[in-house]
């Protein structure tokens, strides 16, 4: 089945690792990739050999180093929603698009993506992010109504809890006036119908 579909026309196939590590490496330097991708593996010590070694243990950075090479260093469009969730690797690139010449990294902006992806996350923490600002009105009101009933039903949840705490004190005085909720023994009954 995947005979059926061509991936010629996407720039990762048939590259290694190795070789798209020292394609990016001579074009951009490992200062600039590591301001870019914020991976170790080209800050400390970065050497080609370690990057790809790095690389190859750990999917994530590898997909995110793919990306870069096809969004910045091929300048490609970038994916359709339905095709970014796929591995680079894996995604179909349309005929029409053709590599073009590599975009022109600099540390100042890189320190400017920084800053914006730090104001994002601060606002994710303090809860204020609300996601896409492109998402539709109605997917945001599910959303909306979703995080009202979970409040909801976790307000529920302490009004049980809360309950249930009381009630093996009530449940004691009502057993035995005179024993006090300190002594409360929940297997007393099972206790006594084994000893007789």
């Amino acid at each position: 089945m995947s005979s059926d579909i061509n991936y010629k026309n996407n720039p990762l196939h048939g590259l290694g690792l190795q070789t798209l590590v020292e394609e990016i490496v001579d074009h951009y330097g490992f200062e600039i990739l590591y301001a870019y991708l914020q991976l170790n593996c080209f800050n400390t010590n970065p050497s080609t050999a370690s990057s790809v070694k790095f690389l190859k243990k750990t999917e994530w950075a590898r997909e995110k180093v793919e990306e870069f090479y096809l969004y910045q260093f091929k300048s490609l469009p970038k994916a359709s929603a339905r095709e970014f969730s796929i591995a680079p690797r894996d995604r179909i690139v349309p005929d029409d698009h053709r590599p073009g010449e590599p975009a022109s990294l600099s540390l100042e902006d890189a320190a400017r993506l920084q800053v914006i992806r730090a104001e994002k996350a601060a606002e994710y923490e303090r809860g204020g992010f609300k996601g896409n600002k492109n998402i539709s009105p109605r997917k945001q009101a599910e959303s909306e109504s979703y995080s009202d009933n979970t409040r909801s039903h976790s307000a529920k949840q302490k009004q049980h809890r809360e309950a249930y705490n009381k009630a093996p004190e009530a449940t004691a005085s009502a057993a035995s006036p005179s024993t006090s909720s300190d002594n409360f023994d929940p297997w007393a009954k099972a206790k006594n119908k084994l000893s007789d």
